[in-house]
């Protein structure tokens, strides 16, 4: 794949607009939901755990996890960085990319990965984070020509692209056979689809396929991650046979469900797969004309720096490889502060029924066998059992997902949860723009209780046409109400809120 004969020069002009939309998404996400998760009034505040960090000094704390926001986490200076995330993304997507402009988008975004605590505890931000500081050196640090003569695409970098690709595809095909037997015995597929987080329309129909179909699909999920990986880093042919499989497999993740922009940032990943005589045929004539006749290779410096770039990767890779041979193999986790080389995962474990958690508040001042119990829903998790499940990916509601969370455990091992019952019985307008439907609009409730179902897909034309049947599991959580001294005692001790 990598001869003289091949170039990149289309492969990394489309790459980049992939990786720009990718940060875009990403911080457009985190524009919306930035003050009610970790501003100062926020769920998980940020300046609280900035500060318990820093006890060992602000610089230490930055060598061990970096953050520009050590320095300042001022909610003003959170939204203008986030902000800038957003602008610079539009434009590296829009072609006005460098070195520069990537430098920033990463240092920014690893900023923020660092102080977003459990809101941004996925596999995903690392492998945004890894391919983002990449991206750097494919462009020279501030020319923003499309195709600058003087600084072709580096085949290094390309090389690189694929190794972490490699990485994601095999880590997630390796933690599923050692983690649950249902990928083993080919049923994972029966449950998946009405189990993971955050079902979408498709969701239900692919979860009421034929049982052999889903067992096929386990095959298929199978190959491509624990064979195709390997072709990667093959002749030509090969490499593009991958490429194609594994854009493939991530389109039917996208087609049956809401994975945030994981299966999209790994289709970006799958672009080096394809060099510029694949992408001579898709693009453009007026565009591949603009490839230089004759490039300057890369020398001095920059190549220096390009070799002391795979010299980095290939010692940092040591942990994560000996991660993918263990038995006790890790799923998302990172070697090194700045997330340069990390090991992936995803569904290592498949739940076989799904519980939700419903919030349920009242007006009532006690409780009682007669009272009106009224839902909040969600944007993005399921609640009303007549709302169709929403497509929502690339883009990534947060909040849902720790819910679906919490619904696996207790609330004592969710102090936002505590937080999130806290801020609803005062109407808080912050956590209120994470709430699809408020059923107390005219004024506060008095009462928030929470209450565990189960819910399973309803089959279409059955049940008078409802997406989702349940039952109820139990209480969750007992009815609280502003007065209750616990509550208040466990807010001002966790969030120091009088």
């Amino acid at each position: 794949m990598f001869s003289h004969s091949v170039d990149f020069w289309l492969t990394r002009f489309v790459f980049m607009r992939g990786i720009g939309a990718i940060y875009f998404v990403a911080f457009l996400s985190l524009f919306h939901q930035l003050k009610p998760l970790i501003g100062k009034d926020g769920l998980l505040p940020a300046h609280l755990y900035i500060k318990q960090v820093t006890r060992i000094g602000i610089w230490k704390a930055f060598w061990r996890s970096p953050s520009l926001f050590y320095f300042n986490s001022s909610d003003a200076v959170m939204v203008g960085l986030c902000g800038l995330g957003v602008g610079l993304s539009f434009a590296v997507m829009m072609g006005l990319s460098n070195g520069l402009s990537l430098l920033i988008l990463w240092m920014v975004y690893l900023s923020f990965a660092n102080i977003g605590q459990i809101f941004y505890g996925y596999g995903w931000e690392m492998m945004l984070l890894e391919v983002g500081f990449l991206s750097i050196f494919l462009y020279p640090f501030t020319n923003l020509e499309w195709f600058p003569a003087h600084y072709p695409p580096s085949k290094i970098v390309m090389l690189l692209l694929l190794w972490v690709l490699f990485r994601n595809m095999l880590g997630a095909g390796l933690i599923k056979l050692r983690g649950d037997k249902s990928w083993r015995d080919w049923t994972a597929l029966f449950y998946h689809f009405e189990t993971q987080p955050i079902p979408n329309p498709l969701s239900r129909w692919f979860h009421f396929l034929p049982k052999w179909v889903l067992k096929a699909g386990v095959a298929f999920n199978h190959f491509v991650e624990l064979v195709v990986p390997f072709l990667y880093f093959g002749p030509r042919i090969t490499v593009i046979f991958a490429g194609l499989l594994t854009v493939l497999f991530q389109v039917t993740l996208i087609l049956s469900g809401n994975l945030s922009f994981l299966n999209w940032i790994t289709i970006v990943m799958c672009i080096p797969c394809f060099d510029d005589r694949v992408w001579a045929w898709i693009l453009p004539q007026s565009l591949v004309s603009q490839i230089p006749a004759v490039s300057m290779p890369i020398e001095g410096a920059y190549h220096w720096i390009l070799w002391g770039l795979f010299g980095v990767v290939a010692y940092l890779s040591i942990k994560p490889i000996m991660n993918l041979c263990s038995s006790c193999q890790s799923m998302n986790c990172s070697y090194d502060p700045f997330y340069l080389v990390n090991s992936y995962g995803a569904f290592g474990s498949i739940g076989q029924v799904r519980n939700e958690i419903i919030i349920k508040g009242t007006s009532d001042m006690v409780a009682t066998d007669h009272t009106v119990w009224k839902e909040y829903e969600f944007y993005a998790k399921p609640g009303d059992i007549d709302r169709r499940p929403p497509v929502i990916s690339p883009y990534h509601y947060r909040l849902d997902w720790q819910v679906w969370f919490a619904a696996m455990g207790h609330y004592s091992q969710n102090p936002w949860l505590l937080h999130l019952v806290y801020k609803l019985l005062q109407n808080d307008p912050l956590v209120l723009s994470l709430i699809r439907y408020n059923p107390f609009k005219e004024g506060a409730p008095q009462l928030i209780k929470i209450d565990l179902y189960r819910y399973e897909f309803s089959k279409a034309g059955t049940d008078a046409g409802k997406w989702w049947k349940r039952e109820l599991v139990g209480e969750y959580l007992m009815p609280l109400s502003l007065q209750n001294r616990s509550l208040k005692e466990y807010i001002y001790t966790q969030f120091q809120r009088p």
